[in-house]
């Protein structure tokens, strides 16, 4: 009997327990981040569009530099509306798949005005010197499958709970590969798909963070969203 009512108010007690996250590093790590990327690039197969909220902080010597809100829409083949909210309120790019220039439409007071830019131009690239058509989750998929398979990475460290896998990826910098990083990345297990991307210089400091929100997976979005009338 005494030791009945023992088993049960141990069960008791570690039930109470905090759920702490699965904290790995070595090979396991690496194991668990090779599977979680794996899961990432399965996922993404099965998304015909999605939009999401999105926030960039650009950073210089560590500190805050620029930062941009916007509202993003993709559908496969690669179509891509950008809405912005800061700096450019009303600002929106349009871009097609096999397209060389995207459309942009400044004013939205004045929605009959509109440009053709090359797709290298200044003005529409990231203060990071990124393409529009860099920008969408494939792409970013791509990136991170692609150097974790190239790169040597350091021990892998990696991170888990109920609802988000972290961890840290070594990679060529994703404008012209040319430089060695490191990312930092957190992606929601209930798509799958990143919410928190932290891009940082191999001393330590702060280049840029990315933070989605708000995702809405295969959704009804009309053709003409991604037309620039």
């Amino acid at each position: 009997m005494t030791r009945i009512l023992s088993t049960f108010l141990m069960v008791i007690f570690f039930s109470f327990l905090p759920a702490y996250p699965v904290f790995s590093q070595g090979n396991q790590g690496q194991d668990r981040i090779l599977g979680a990327v794996q899961k990432m690039e399965s996922s993404f197969k099965n998304v015909e569009n999605y939009t999401c909220e999105a926030e960039v902080i650009y950073f210089q010597n560590g500190m805050e530099e620029q930062r941009y809100r916007f509202k993003f829409y993709f559908k496969k083949v690669k179509k891509i509306r950008v809405e912005f909210s800061q700096p450019y309120p009303g600002l929106i790019i349009f871009f097609q798949g096999g397209e060389k220039e995207a459309t942009v439409k400044p004013f939205p007071f004045m929605p009959a005005l509109k440009f053709r830019l090359a797709m290298d131009n200044s003005m529409i690239k990231t203060p990071a010197g990124q393409r529009i058509d860099q920008t969408d989750m494939g792409h970013f998929i791509e990136f991170v499958s692609r150097n974790l398979k190239q790169v040597k990475q350091k021990e892998g460290e990696f991170q888990e709970d109920d609802e988000q896998v972290r961890f840290w990826l070594w990679a060529m910098d994703y404008i012209k590969g040319e430089f060695l990083e490191k990312y930092h990345i957190t992606l929601s297990k209930k798509y799958w798909l990143p919410i928190l991307i932290g891009r940082y210089h191999l001393e330590g400091y702060r280049l840029e963070t990315t933070e989605i929100k708000n995702y809405r997976i295969n959704t009804q979005l009309d053709e003409g969203l991604f037309q620039s009338k």
